[in-house]
């Protein structure tokens, strides 16, 4: 099982198990993993969107050797920039 999928599995366990638990405080403890799991499976998803936006302005710069860092830092750019923007556009 890949590490998304396995996440997934987990967020929805834990999100089940805190409507099934009658203590509150367990089922709080079981909604708070569920949201810090969330939280790290946005950052992987991101981080799979940067990897591949960094090889793709890789690619169009030619392939060039020792640049690597650049291209990841700007892909974060861009994609944080695009991200600002549909939070923006979604506020309207």
């Amino acid at each position: 099982m890949d590490e998304q999928k396995k996440l997934e599995h987990q967020i929805e366990l834990a999100t089940r198990a805190a409507s099934l638990v009658k203590d509150e405080t367990t089922g709080q403890r079981f909604r708070s993993f569920a949201d810090e799991l969330k939280r790290k499976l946005l950052r992987m998803m991101r981080r799979g969107q940067v990897r591949a936006r960094a090889y793709e302005l890789w690619e169009q710069a030619g392939r060039p050797s020792n640049r690597e860092l650049e291209f990841w830092l700007q892909a974060e750019r861009q994609i944080e920039d695009e991200r600002e923007e549909r939070k923006g556009s979604g506020a309207s």
